[in-house]
């Protein structure tokens, strides 16, 4: 039987801890499995499934939400005109997480531990600009490393961020007991539509994860910036209690993240939470705000880096 995530591309590796795993979905193009000597690092769904709650799918041309699905575009003329985008998200009336999540993507380059798959967004409702976009995953020793392109394929500057929705986990260690930390220096507080209504410093606030807290304590649907890279590089983390962690890092593209405790995801028993740790160029609402908005000039490429590195010896 044909799965609804469309064809299934396997990539593999040896590594000192075992043999790594990965799954990636040609819908989507995003992560069904990873795993290291069968210890999963993000959390998996069926083959037979449709994609649950956006896990591990590829977010562009924006991540996150569009307020009431409407933004407005100025032209070179000056003048503005209102865009309507399809509402894809009906609970709050937005738009939310780009227009490739149910999208079939083509191989352009495989190999035993790497997929490079390709995409087009073609002009449409509410976005009128011509793309081409690639995502390269590839698995080795050192973890699980994906990177994006997204060239502009038109005649006129489009804008452009990309995000993608990984699930952390660290084997059968229950998620609720996991501390998660997020690097970041603000948190963005938004109204009862989850639409971005202030950002402020996490500094003596529920926000401030930079020292990490146990995932049984949050509630979280939250975005974050200020996130700062050490040599080009940021790291957010889940940590077991017998010390094993993974880490999940991005570059400097990429300044926000979004933080989702989950508990409804499909896979799991009622009760249970999953936790989905987001790295984003730009935070929600990005179409209206600008804020780490990449307005992109006809031929020109945004490129962005981001992986998952475990460790999984016991401390």
């Amino acid at each position: 039987m044909r799965a609804p995530t469309g064809d299934q591309f396997e990539l593999s590796c040896d590594t000192p801890d075992g043999k790594a795993r990965v799954v990636i979905t040609q819908v989507g193009a995003g992560i069904r499995t990873y795993s290291v000597d069968g210890i999963d690092l993000t959390e998996p769904y069926d083959e037979q499934s449709t994609t649950p709650s956006g896990c591990g799918l590829v977010l562009v041309p924006w991540p996150n939400r569009v307020k009431d699905a409407t933004w407005w575009l100025r032209d070179e003329s000056g003048s503005v005109t209102e865009q309507h985008l399809a509402v894809t998200e009906p609970a709050t009336g937005n738009a939310i997480h780009g227009l490739l999540r149910y999208s079939p993507y083509l191989p352009v380059l495989r190999t035993r531990d790497s997929i490079t798959l390709g995409a087009t967004i073609y002009p449409q409702l509410g976005y009128p600009f011509l793309l081409d976009t690639t995502v390269r995953y590839s698995v080795s020793a050192d973890g699980l490393a994906v990177e994006h392109a997204i060239t502009n394929a038109g005649e006129r500057d489009a804008p452009v961020a990309v995000g993608t929705h990984p699930y952390l986990k660290i084997g059968d260690v229950p998620t609720s007991e996991l501390v998660l930390r997020v690097n970041a220096t603000t948190h963005f507080e938004v109204d009862d539509h989850k639409n971005v209504v202030g950002e402020h410093p996490v500094e003596g606030t529920e926000y401030d994860l930079r020292g990490g807290r146990k995932v049984a304590d949050l509630t979280l649907d939250d975005g974050f910036g200020g996130v700062p890279h050490t040599d080009g590089r940021a790291e957010h983390s889940v940590t077991a209690p017998d010390g094993r962690s993974v880490t999940l890092w991005a570059d400097e593209s990429f300044g926000y993240v979004q933080a989702f405790t989950h508990r409804s995801f499909a896979p799991l028993y009622p009760g249970e939470v999953a936790v989905a740790v987001e790295p984003m160029t730009a935070p929600a609402n990005a179409l209206n705000s600008g804020q780490g908005l990449s307005w992109l000039s006809p031929g020109e490429t945004l490129r962005a880096s981001w992986g998952i590195t475990p460790q999984l010896v016991k401390g």
